[in-house]
């Protein structure tokens, strides 16, 4: 039942800290553009408490006047530190760069959060439009010679570590965006970016245009069979407000699989419902994504060859944990193996199954959750059906995630209706730390929508800086199935696991301790950013964190230890199924942005069908977590040569959580233990070295085979 949570991450377009006070020269034009959008909430911070957005008085048209002026804020503050007469100084430099871009960041980090979950056509028309000016924006910090010589130029032997960390930081982005490269190939580098920005941003638009368009309509509630009755009048109230009613409406989720495939009987059905997954963005229409793939990894190929490097990748991973695509492909490699083999054998499981009912078919992936789901309940005797009842969100969230976050942390939670928020189905909380002192303010969106990307993400509304005075607004964005009027709503343990997975990051963003929000919380490398939200996950499992919130939404009454035992014992099932996906997809990413040549770049459904075949993972049953047409993690979000990722950060968790375990589990020693070494470190430190503290040791791959169940 284990399987890696894959968030997506959400890229936003600041250029500093993003929340910072407007430096005296400002002034004037601050109170020149005040005059004319007075009303405009960008051009100051939100009086609410913490900043927390001022969702109430935001409108689409604030954005784009906030743009205009941000760019020119910003541009002003980078002039000033350019032309500063002085030596110098990291005050006068590094910190001065920090603090530019009040309110481009201000703007940006709320306009990215509603064109991922809650756009519109107005909205997603002004992301195109931005997407190449932001990207230029970009280059103008970054490329500026001036201002890079000023940086390097700073003496750090008397900074703090803190403050030294931070030069550094900004010394290797200069560099990886290209400072050193010639006049020349800067303005090439620069035509480039544009391109790439303006391409991903169509990517974005196209898919969630297909994804919707995907999603299938049913006639007959019989080719429904095996849904519960709430899943059916979702369905039929999905297709009321799509315009269908007395129809029944089945939306696409992110992934390739489709969580109702566990449960339809209709054969007919899955193989529909499965395929219009599969085929979203390939069927020759405007939102065919093909050509858009081709393009960014033409571009991203040629962007890597002005560094002088091979490939994409080896330019990317430069400031991550694993460095070199050689040592990413090095881990998935010691997963392929025997995930492929464990996924053959559960084929064949499933297949005897199939043939002892007299199936007369091959298993196919539409086959796959429906008749592995019966093996598994064959086994374990544990069928989803029975657990759903006991899983309803909000108990969860506050009776699971929270309390679990109470016991090993100490903090608490309260909710807040007086927070304006973006949409309805959003709720507020404020966190409160161990010593009852308010910390954070924590909002969630729980339910998927038409104009919602897919996935789940977390990101900051407000970063944490102590030099700002600035503590956490942190916003979870989930895609659940919402209920039908009046109903409950019931998710399944992999919807559980999903929520404390999320909730893992947003304890990142919490216990940021950090001076600089640049280096703040969860703005680390791609390959350590999903270890804390991977070690979360464990929290669901354990049994007093269990007993608490698997309560059964009718009767109140606890999950029959019985019931939970099941749940343990099938905690490996499927793992060759769910490693297998995910490797499969890592190693599509990797292999996309590792080509050396244009002549490598063929077509994407034939490149995809040779890479997988290359590393012995083109299994006809276990297709890609994400297949390239919709791998949105890396041709629209910030995972591109980055999504062996999640299985790096699950090396470091499966090794933590074994730690954990083997010094007295779930207490505060531990959690206080972990909060200090990993989760309050932000990037300021060597996160290598962090995680050696916090276990003593150098992270080990087997932990996480063990926890795979590949090995003994």
């Amino acid at each position: 039942m284990k399987k890696i949570k894959t968030t997506l991450l959400v890229t936003f377009i600041a250029f500093g800290a993003g929340n910072i006070t407007i430096h005296s020269q400002q002034k004037k034009i601050s109170v020149t553009v005040e005059r004319s959008m007075k009303d405009n909430p960008f051009l100051k911070k939100s009086p609410l408490q913490y900043q927390a957005p001022e969702f109430d008085k935001i409108k689409d048209e604030h954005f784009k006047p906030a743009f205009e002026f941000g760019l020119k804020e910003q541009l002003a503050n980078i002039d000033k530190i350019v032309n500063d007469k002085a030596a110098p100084t990291f005050e006068n430099t590094v910190l001065a760069l920090e603090n530019s871009g009040q309110t481009l960041g201000r703007a940006t980090i709320i306009f990215y959060n509603l064109t991922s979950s809650n756009t519109n056509d107005g909205l997603q028309k002004l992301e195109e439009e931005y997407a190449p000016i932001f990207a230029s924006q970009s280059d103008k910090i970054y490329l500026n010679d001036k201002l890079y010589k000023r940086i390097k130029a700073v003496k750090t032997d008397k900074l703090d570590a803190e403050s030294k960390r931070l030069t550094e930081f900004y010394i290797t982005n200069f560099e990886i965006a290209g400072a050193n490269l010639s006049s020349e190939n800067k303005e090439k580098l620069k035509e480039i970016n544009q391109q790439l920005a303006t391409l991903a941003t169509q990517f974005s638009s196209k898919l969630l245009e297909a994804r919707k368009k995907g999603a299938v309509l049913i006639s007959d509630v019989k080719e429904l069979d095996g849904l519960s009755a709430d899943e059916i009048a979702a369905a039929a109230t999905d297709a009321e407000q799509a315009g269908q009613k007395g129809k029944y409406l089945l939306p696409l989720q992110n992934t390739t699989q489709q969580p109702l495939l566990q449960n339809l009987k209709n054969r007919t059905t899955r193989e529909k419902l499965f395929k219009a997954s599969w085929t979203r963005a390939e069927k020759g229409d405007e939102n065919d994504t093909r050509e858009t793939v081709e393009k960014l990894a033409k571009l991203r190929l040629q962007k890597a060859q002005l560094f002088g490097k091979k490939n994409f990748a080896e330019w990317s991973l430069q400031d991550q944990m694993a460095k070199t695509p050689e040592a990413a492909m090095g881990l998935l490699a010691q997963l392929a193996k025997p995930a492929v083999e464990t996924a053959n054998r559960e084929a064949k499981e499933i297949q005897d199954l199939i043939d002892s009912q007299k199936g007369g078919f091959q298993v196919e992936p539409w086959d796959w959750n429906f008749y592995s789901e019966q093996v598994r309940k064959a086994k374990y005797d544990l069928d989803e059906n029975e657990i759903k009842p006991y899983f309803e969100v909000t108990t969860v969230l506050e009776k699971g995630v929270f309390y679990a976050a109470e016991q090993f942390y100490g903090i608490t939670f309260k909710e807040r209706k007086d927070l304006p928020v973006y949409h309805p189905d959003v709720v507020a909380y404020e966190v409160f730390d161990r010593d009852g002192k308010s910390l954070a303010l924590y909002y969630l969106d729980f339910y998927t929508r038409s104009n919602k990307s897919g996935g789940a993400w977390m990101n900051n509304f407000v970063p944490q800086s102590h030099l700002l005075g600035q503590k956490p607004v942190i916003v979870n964005v989930f895609n659940y199935q919402k209920p039908a009027p009046g109903k409950p709503s019931l998710i399944s343990y992999d919807d559980v696991e999903t929520m404390f997975h999320e909730f893992g990051h947003t304890l990142h963003g919490l216990f940021a301790n950090q001076k600089y929000a640049s280096i703040s919380g969860a703005n680390t490398p791609r390959d350590f950013v999903e270890f804390p939200s991977q070690i979360n996950e464990h929290f669901a499992l354990e049994p007093e964190i269990l007993k608490n919130y698997a309560l059964h939404y009718q009767t109140k009454q606890q999950m029959p230890q019985t019931l939970i035992d099941k749940i343990k014992k099938a905690s490996n099932f499927n793992q060759g199924y769910a490693t297998t996906e995910l490797v499969a997809a890592a190693t599509l990413d990797m292999n996309w942005h590792t080509v050396t040549s244009d002549s490598q770049l063929i077509p994407v459904l034939d490149f995809e069908k040779q890479a997988l075949s290359r590393y012995g993972l083109l299994v006809p049953q276990v297709p890609p977590r994400y297949h390239t047409p919709y791998f949105a993690h890396i041709w629209g979000g910030g995972y591109s040569a980055g999504y062996y990722a999640y299985l790096w950060s699950e090396t470091l968790d499966s090794d933590a959580w074994e730690w954990i375990k083997a010094n007295g589990g779930i207490k505060r020693e531990n959690g206080d233990r972990f909060r200090k070494y990993i989760l309050s470190v932000g990037n300021s430190v060597d996160l290598n070295k962090a995680f050696e503290e916090f276990t003593g040791h150098k992270a080990d791959i087997k932990p996480l085979l063990r926890s795979r169940g590949f090995i003994k």
